[in-house]
């Protein structure tokens, strides 16, 4: 039961290891069995295709750590929303906060929800099954559901009870499924590389690679990589948060760099990147499974794919309602979103909203639209919050900072560089998608007016600190 509260604190119970393991599950998700097969056709040779995953690594911990020093600046929940508001105002915040709600998160719990199903129905085929089963005739967009959506609806709506219900279970539930998930990708590789049908050969094949390639192949990588920042949307509920949310982003993201390069060099030990390009449209895992160890074991690595994806879902379903929570504190979202829960201390009311919705993306046929149209916001907001770093420390040069980011001002500065190009180039080769991405992020903007101008006429706050 959710009920109205006086201004509660969010509970200080997760530890560095807690935070990587939110890192960890949010980033390795269903990106990187399917986006190394367009970077292969960006990049025909194996090695630089390596490169491009260990430098995409790079970028994704210089931003790493542009956060740890702004999360240890100022330990509150919501990412960049916080820095966001304290560098460029209200109204850049809201944005990123907005559109983390309408597809950043939800979006991606929907994604990541429907990709479950399909995997499950390897030993059930009814969890993937999408004929329709019953068509609600909503105006523009009709809600449809399916075999695979109810299931997609179930795994939202349980991780979305067990994170309502407390740090606790909701910590033991992504811990267990963030171990499993990487000791899964660990056994998969070692196995791969030591007594797998391989070839190291297929290193040595392969054509020259122009530099346009390399530079457009940073883009899927950097998509892969999203999610290096999760550890900071927690910040509030990190203990010693000057100190452990700078490790549990660090470590977190170390730890994917390992396994995205460990996982590709599995994939071109199987087959020569020339085949790893040509296998669009099918699922890699499969066919990478089929080529190293024969049909049978494609079973084995489907189950641990579905514990990836509960994973994934997981992490996102625990990191975005903080967003909406500290939106909903300062008056820029909906108040109910930052009533904490008076046994479980968990933002209950921001979280059942955010399912809601991530439901309502399940069930639309819009979802993949949604997600393609804002997929660069990801990069832009990130990007800004790096920014943001620079303006804090001119602003605030004197403040203590428990942490201080690695390689400043050259590392931030070389992600901000890189994160323009990769926009620059997402609006030239798709300027129609990358206009309705800004019109979808831009249409909250009438929701910032409403909720200000309403928290203007309420200057007592139940839920203010």
């Amino acid at each position: 039961m959710l009920a109205d509260t006086a201004p509660s604190a969010l509970h200080r119970r997760l530890g560095p290891y807690d935070g990587a393991a939110i890192v960890i599950s949010n980033v390795i998700g269903s990106g990187i069995f399917f986006l190394p097969i367009i970077v292969a056709q960006m990049v025909p040779s194996p090695w630089l295709m390596l490169g491009a995953w260990l430098l995409g690594g790079m970028l994704a911990f210089a931003g790493a750590m542009a956060y740890a020093e702004l999360a240890a600046l100022r330990p509150r929940a919501g990412g960049e929303y916080v820095y966001l508001r304290e560098a460029f105002g209200p109204i850049a915040a809201f944005l990123t906060g907005w559109t983390s709600f309408v597809a950043g998160f939800t979006g991606a719990i929907a994604v990541n929800s429907l990709a479950l199903a399909d995997y499950l129905g390897r030993f059930i085929p009814a969890a993937a099954d999408r004929t329709p089963l019953l068509t609600i005739p909503i105006p523009a967009v009709p809600m449809i559901v399916s075999r695979q959506a109810i299931v997609a609806l179930a795994v939202v709506t349980l991780l979305s009870i067990i994170h309502i219900r407390g740090l606790g279970p909701g910590r033991l539930v992504q811990n267990i499924l963030a171990g499993g998930k990487v000791a899964g990708l660990v056994v998969l590789i070692a196995l791969g590389l030591s007594i797998g049908r391989g070839d190291f050969g297929h290193l040595a094949q392969g054509a020259a690679a122009s530099t346009g390639g390399f530079l457009l192949a940073l883009i899927p990588v950097m998509f892969a990589y999203s999610g290096w920042n999760a550890a900071a949307y927690v910040a509030e509920e990190i203990r010693d948060p000057g100190r452990n949310v700078p490790k549990a982003l660090g470590l977190g993201t170390v730890a994917v760099i390992g396994i995205y390069l460990l996982l590709n060099l599995l994939y071109l030990y199987a087959m020569p990147g020339a085949d790893l390009a040509g296998l669009m449209g099918a699922r890699l895992i499969d066919v990478v499974a089929d080529r190293l160890f024969g049909f049978v074991a494609a079973n084995v690595i489907a189950f641990f794919a579905i514990i990836s994806l509960a994973a994934s879902v997981s992490a996102m379903v625990l990191a975005g309602p903080r967003v909406y929570y500290a939106m909903a504190r300062d008056g820029s979202f909906f108040s109910a979103a930052a009533r904490v829960h008076p046994r479980y201390r968990t933002p209950a009311v921001a979280i059942v909203a955010q399912g809601i919705w991530s439901c309502v993306l399940i069930l639309s046929g819009t979802l993949s639209q949604l997600v393609s149209y804002t997929g660069f916001a990801v990069v832009l907001f990130a990007m800004i919050a790096v920014l943001s770093l620079f303006v804090l420390r001119a602003r605030h040069p004197d403040e203590p900072r428990p942490f201080r980011a690695w390689g400043y001002p050259v590392a931030p500065a070389l992600f901000i560089m890189v994160s323009v190009a990769m926009l620059a180039n997402a609006i030239w080769r798709s300027p129609g998608e990358s206009l309705a991405g800004l019109a979808v992020i831009a249409g909250g903007l009438p929701l910032l007016f409403w909720f200000t101008r309403a928290s203007a006429q309420t200057p007592a706050r139940a839920t203010k600190r």
